[in-house]
């Protein structure tokens, strides 16, 4: 499976009673796909995955890839620290009927990169779906190094990696480093979109095409057909949402920015509480301009 184009990086739903609100998926899920994205990643660091239990987690992917109904891939995040754990995730998921595995990187105790050789291919073999791999130092502590992503690019059902580091120098690092496999290079950061596109990336896992999927779209869009000057354009419109985001501690920034564009995803999940009134006044004014 080609990682290619927009996919957004979907917020959970949750109701006032902190539990997963599933009555919100269909508009959520229609809201993004009507809007042309070329896939959906669920359970990713916006989606809270590290807050939801394994339960919850296997019965929201269930839900979105019913509604989803193949009408765009759905890659489903199931990393965590225990290889044993991500397997048996991995292997739940993959009967729900996820297209795509995404894989973060262990955190808290960092293995060694040998170590993450290993985890990752024994994830690999027991699953029959491509496999993304998840790179965000700035949450888990480390950054894959790119002989590593070289040697795991060598797997045949891993395919290729999200990299959310904030550094184009890094997307380039594993861009150069597996340029001799069938694997893709994915942007995990909003600001970064269109340079790393220009670098060969295939595209992004992007969290503000939660909000305003037309307008990341249009990134690529416009990029895939050399209309680079209104790529640009629509990638500069995305820098005060993007902005915004320090408001809060994540999610709390995002879920508020989807409910005032129209889908009441609820608040995030405790310990993280829902922006202030004097924040929402300002994200109020934020979504004005771009109606």
């Amino acid at each position: 499976m080609m990682l290619s184009g927009i996919i957004p990086a979907m917020v959970t739903p949750l109701n006032h009673e902190q539990q997963v609100n599933e009555a919100v998926v269909p508009a959520l899920v229609d809201r993004l796909i009507a809007a042309e994205v070329s896939g959906l990643f669920i359970l990713g660091t916006n989606g809270e995955f590290h807050l939801l239990t394994q339960e919850e987690k296997i019965k929201f992917t269930k839900k979105v890839i019913n509604e989803v109904n193949g009408r765009v891939p759905v890659i489903v995040g199931v990393g965590g620290n225990s290889t044993k754990e991500v397997i048996a995730l991995s292997e739940e998921v993959e009967r729900a009927g996820a297209d795509a595995l995404s894989v973060i990187t262990p955190f808290f105790v960092i293995p060694d990169q040998a170590e993450m050789i290993d985890h990752y291919k024994a994830i690999a073999e027991n699953t029959n779906l491509p496999v993304m791999l998840y790179n965000i130092p700035s949450k888990t502590g480390v950054n894959l190094d790119k002989e590593v992503v070289a040697e795991l690019a060598k797997v045949s059902n891993i395919v290729g990696l999200k990299d959310s580091s904030g550094d184009l120098g890094n997307i380039k690092g594993y861009i150069d480093a597996t340029l001799n496999e069938d694997f893709d290079i994915i942007c995990g950061t909003d600001s970064l979109i269109l340079d790393a596109l220009e670098a060969g990336a295939t595209g992004a896992v992007a969290a503000t095409a939660n909000v305003v999927p037309e307008i990341v779209n249009a990134i690529y869009k416009n990029w895939k057909n050399e209309k680079l000057d209104e790529a640009r354009e629509q990638q500069n419109r995305l820098s005060e949402l993007r902005k915004s985001f320090q408001y809060g501690t994540l999610p709390s920034v995002l879920k508020k920015l989807v409910e005032l564009s129209g889908t009441l995803v609820g608040p995030p999940r405790l310990p993280v509480k829902e922006v202030s009134g004097e924040v929402e006044s300002k994200l109020i004014k934020i979504i004005g301009s771009y109606k």
